[in-house]
């Protein structure tokens, strides 16, 4: 399938989208922590972090083979997620945030001081294995899997504990349970999204997982819709491709891009597609489908 995509875009246009796709992942580990469960992470990019050195250092040093690479990532990004989680989780809002924020900065300076990741300099000479077909693959893969899960009990009582914790625990909802379960598979799309980004780069740096990447993913699902699979999608692909079309503007790329950001919040404060939920669509297209099979078998 690559040959085909390589017959329609240059190798410019596919770096893009598949850049777009393994921020994409991520994004959707993140909506299900803070969009769906409404638990404010700061230190997303410390399980990106995770992920991307455990299955570059398994690529580089073991041979592994790629696609174990990979989900050896996201299981060690998710069980980081888990413990962190268990002590950090009963906290809520801010406290929440500077926790997860704290983490973040300790994974960064420890990368920055191990030997194995290179340190300061960097780990590099890793095998360019992901493609925008495997890219692709994992994105419907992942988007079929939230869709699923919120749609589940498991994710309305992650909405229930969104809107009122003691709501939810009085109604029999596991709150320590669920938001442990929810931070880690969350953890986990962004362990795998790491490792695809380290097998598409190439090359890694603990700078590159600070603090601005975790509030750029925190951006992503602000801007596209809290709680909104179709608008993490929309979002991430509009702060994603906008910089790279703007680049002919490149002294200016980075104002104009923020103004879009003001504009959007100001205009749409829930975010471009606040409140809309793919289980809605998909209710609306069967009850128009029941209504005409009503009206046929009336006639």
């Amino acid at each position: 399938m690559d040959s085909i995509f390589s017959m329609f875009l240059n190798d410019y246009y596919i770096q893009v989208l598949t850049m777009l796709g393994i921020y994409l992942i991520g994004a959707l580990g993140l909506n299900l922590i803070t969009g769906v469960t409404g638990q404010l992470s700061f230190g997303h990019a410390a399980f990106l972090s995770i992920g991307a050195y455990t299955s570059a250092i398994l690529s580089l040093k073991l041979h592994t083979p790629f696609g174990l690479a990979i989900l050896a990532g996201g299981l060690m990004a998710g069980l980081w997620g888990v413990l962190l989680g268990y002590p950090t989780l009963r906290l809520t809002g801010d406290y929440l945030g500077i926790a997860t924020l704290g983490f973040g900065e300790i994974v960064r300076v420890v990368f920055l001081n191990m030997t194995i990741t290179g340190g300061a300099l960097g780990l590099a000479g890793i095998p360019r294995n992901t493609t925008l077909t495997v890219v692709l693959l994992v994105v419907i893969l992942s988007v079929w899997a939230m869709v699923r899960l919120e749609n589940s009990r498991f994710g309305r009582s992650l909405v229930a504990i969104r809107e009122d914790e003691i709501a939810a625990e009085a109604m029999g909802v596991n709150i320590t349970t669920a938001k442990i379960t929810a931070f880690a598979i969350g953890t986990f799309l962004a362990g795998i999204s790491g490792g695809l980004y380290a097998h598409l780069i190439q090359y890694l740096n603990p700078s590159d997982f600070g603090f601005l990447k975790s509030f750029e993913f925190l951006t992503f699902i602000v801007l596209g819709g809290l709680g909104s699979i179709p608008g993490v999608i929309l979002g991430t692909s509009v702060l994603t491709l906008a910089p790279e079309f703007l680049r002919f503007i490149s002294d200016y790329r980075m104002l104009v891009y923020g103004l879009l950001m003001v504009f959007m919040m100001i205009v749409r404060p829930r975010g471009l597609l606040g409140g809309v939920q793919l289980r809605r669509l998909f209710a609306k297209k069967n009850v128009q489908q029941t209504g005409t099979s009503a009206s046929g078998g009336a006639n």
